[in-house]
């Protein structure tokens, strides 16, 4: 049963969006708001609040959604993107790491799907499940969105880079299933794309801050195992794209190193950026020298495995 009337989830997800758009983009008028678990959110709690805005930060993730932000007509490649913004699984960067995302990649002609995913007040496995149902309802309607249900990445900051480890990871895990029908559709992303991503959760480099949001403050070993990503790299993980930098930190850089270690070790295409300067937190952000040019290099990236190219045979406009 849903637990809020619809009008109601459309209107805040929608103020969201306008409130915490930067300057240059057009969220109201060009974006519409997907409710990820129209028929009831899954595990609802009951007398949980209100979700709220505060900084330009989303809290108290209650209706999780996804906002779309259409590619131009004259520039869609049949891409699309999922992006989850970071916040240490507490609150949710929106504009830095959401909205200006959206901006850079629709400028690529790739389709945008911004992720508001459930935080602490669930923990683990609220989030996987939001964002692997994000990925499997973008894949079962693809046709309605001009896209190529093979060429669906994931791109995420920080907490929102460990949610889309996981969904490269664990895309079929138990976890991350409710048994709706759409369980019945591949939740895993075609490509990858991490921004200083927390990676594992087990060792004295790992973001407390958001184990303790996900896990709670006594996990057990086995969760602990299960949410350190790295660990289960196959053969099978998307080919991604890291990056990160020596004067984080908050999420040391040897988080990304793990995980294109074991990306490597598994045979899967990847690339890893390591620079000097850029905090935390830094997005899109200019002002950090090269650091500032990573969208450029993940954008040829994207070209050199064709995601930035309409498929063969087919003209998306």
């Amino acid at each position: 049963m849903i637990t809020r009337p619809l009008a109601s989830l459309y209107l805040l997800a929608a103020l969201i969006v306008a409130f915490t758009a930067p300057r240059g983009v057009a969220a109201a008028a060009e974006s519409r708001v997907i409710p990820l678990w129209p028929e009831g959110v899954p595990g609802a709690l009951p007398h949980a609040g209100d979700e709220y805005v505060q900084d330009d930060r989303v809290y108290n993730v209650q209706v999780p959604t996804l906002t779309y932000f259409p590619a131009p007509a004259d520039k869609a490649v049949g891409t699309a993107a999922i992006v989850c913004p970071g916040g240490g699984y507490v609150r949710l960067a929106v504009t830095n790491e959401g909205n200006g995302m959206a901006k850079w990649l629709n400028s690529l002609g790739v389709s945008v799907f911004i992720l508001k995913y459930r935080l602490k007040e669930y923990g683990h496995p609220a989030p996987l499940r939001d964002m692997l149902r994000a990925v499997r309802l973008v894949r079962s309607r693809a046709a309605e969105f001009g896209i190529d249900p093979h060429r669906i990445g994931a791109f995420g900051s920080s907490a929102g880079g460990h949610l889309v480890a996981c969904a490269g990871t664990l895309y079929d895990h138990p976890d991350g299933k409710t048994g709706a029908a759409l369980d019945a559709i591949s939740a895993r992303p075609d490509f990858l794309v991490m921004q200083y991503a927390v990676v594992y959760t087990d060792d004295a480099t790992t973001h407390r801050g958001s184990r303790e949001a996900l896990l709670g403050k006594n996990p057990t070993p086995q969760l602990l195992d299960l949410l350190s990503v790295d660990r289960h790299v196959t053969k099978d993980t998307p080919p991604a794209f890291l990056v990160a930098t020596q004067e984080d930190t908050s999420v040391p850089l040897e988080n990304s190193i793990a995980f294109y270690r074991a990306l490597r070790a598994a045979g899967v295409p990847a690339e890893l950026h390591l620079y000097e300067k850029g905090p935390h937190g830094f997005g899109l952000r200019a002002g950090y020298g090269p650091t500032s040019e990573w969208p450029q290099r993940a954008a040829e990236w994207m070209r050199s495995h064709g995601w930035l190219t309409p498929p063969v045979g087919k003209d998306p406009h």
